[in-house]
């Protein structure tokens, strides 16, 4: 609701609270502009114009496989051979006067012609110099999480040079592994090249919400709820005591440094052939 495009989003910045939630720091970068929040009423089909990759197995082998129309259902994740059984659409899920309107609140109409962020985290545009939006951030969202699934960026060269042709260029792959179809697919969105098609560049967090990948995710109470692991305190005992160890050993060494420096006599600035 305020209006920032972060533009900085990668693990050194993202901190982690004595609670165990999480925050951002570093706005060096972010870039201030309006907002202003809207009411949208939703339907049982998320508007869709764009082309988004299917979630079916057969499909995450072949990259070039999309559904051209449709948007992605959660009844798309669900095994082949389970038939699942039919049953009767409520008012809310055609659509009816009981859906709830969905709250946009993203500046989604900002413009930058900057040229910021970190190599391995920027934005097509940014690299292309087209101008960017707030898509930019969804973008660095999708390299944050395909990081934390693989432990690497996606588009990583052997130097910065070599990393910005790699985005702008190179097909998204994922390694093999046990990476699920529904994370697949929120990367794959996120990560589109052109940011019109981008997930995120329409309705911006709050069509990112919708994706069956958070499906079990309460957004309401998201801060209420207990984080997978809550930082232990520091003992501030055993880190003095670090500390001081670390001291007396940089004075032995250079005291040992001193004592072979003195060893060489007045000769020590002279080099002999």
């Amino acid at each position: 609701m305020m209006g920032v495009v972060y533009r900085d989003l990668k693990p050194e910045n993202v901190m982690v609270r004595e609670d165990g939630h999480i925050m951002l720091s570093d706005f060096d970068l972010s870039l201030q502009s309006f907002a202003s929040p809207k009411l949208v009423q939703s339907t049982s089909q998320p508007s869709c114009d764009i082309a988004t990759y299917c979630v079916q197995p057969s499909c995450i082998v072949d990259p070039s496989c999309k559904l051209p129309i449709t948007c992605i259902q959660p009844s798309c994740f669900k095994p082949r051979f389970l038939n699942s059984k039919p049953r009767k659409a409520n008012k809310t899920e055609k659509g009816g006067s009981d859906s709830l309107p969905m709250l946009i609140a993203e500046p989604t109409d900002a413009r930058s012609m900057s040229f910021v962020g970190t190599h391995e985290y920027l934005a097509p545009e940014i690299i292309r110099g087209d101008g960017h939006g707030s898509s930019v951030d969804w973008w660095t969202f999708g390299i944050f999480l395909y990081e934390l699934l693989t432990g690497k960026t996606p588009f990583k060269g052997n130097g910065n040079r070599e990393t910005l042709f790699n985005v702008v260029g190179q097909p998204l792959k994922f390694p093999e592994g046990s990476i699920s179809f529904a994370a697949k697919d929120l990367i794959r969105g996120l990560l589109a090249k052109d940011p019109k098609k981008r997930l995120g560049f329409k309705k911006g967090a709050t069509e990112i919400k919708q994706h069956p990948f958070f499906n079990n995710v309460n957004w309401a109470l998201i801060r209420s709820m207990n984080p997978p692991e809550i930082p232990k305190p520091i003992d501030l005992s055993i880190l003095n005591e670090t500390l001081k160890s670390s001291v007396q050993q940089q004075q032995q060494q250079e005291k040992h440094s001193q004592q072979s420096d003195s060893s060489s006599g007045p000769y020590l600035e002279f080099e002999f052939f």
